[in-house]
């Protein structure tokens, strides 16, 4: 499994978990505080202007730990319905592709097929994750009301 970060510009990070392994609420956080030194290295100054993250209501996702943790961050975390696949970008925008770019091949071993997802994401140029965020922020106003901060700077 890949715990995949973006944002309009590109990756920001990529966070494999080993095969058969599932993540639970430390593995998460763990993850979140890479993806926070991902962001200080790939997106100087983004920590100051204030982070918005969009994740799913999975159990890590939601658990107290995390959002402890995303407190004392300081981020901001934008709601996700239940139920919502036209809020979940990453699905019907980034793995789409994915999917579809894979599709034919076949993998001999999970250090081949990493590998692979990883070529694939960094040959993409920021306009296709511009689209990605586009997409989702032409529906945040029907969906959440326009809930703030996530698309404000975009349009």
């Amino acid at each position: 499994m890949a715990t995949v970060f973006w944002d309009r510009k590109g990756i920001v990070l990529i966070d494999f978990l080993e095969r058969g392994l599932t993540i639970n609420a430390d593995d998460y956080c763990e993850t979140v505080r890479k993806l926070r030194r991902a962001i200080q290295n790939k997106r100087r100054g983004m920590l100051s202007s204030g982070i918005v993250l969009l994740h799913d209501n999975a159990r890590p996702h939601t658990a107290a730990r995390t959002a402890q943790l995303l407190q004392q961050l300081r981020w901001e975390v934008f709601d996700h319905p239940p139920y919502s696949p036209d809020l979940a970008p990453s699905d019907y925008h980034l793995f789409m592709h994915l999917k579809k770019s894979l599709a034919s091949q076949s993998f001999e071993d999970g250090d081949r097929l990493k590998t692979d997802v990883t070529t694939w994401f960094k040959s993409l140029a920021a306009d296709f994750f511009d689209a990605g965020i586009r997409k989702l922020c032409a529906t945040i106003p029907k969906m959440c009301g326009g809930q703030r901060g996530l698309c404000g700077q975009i349009r």
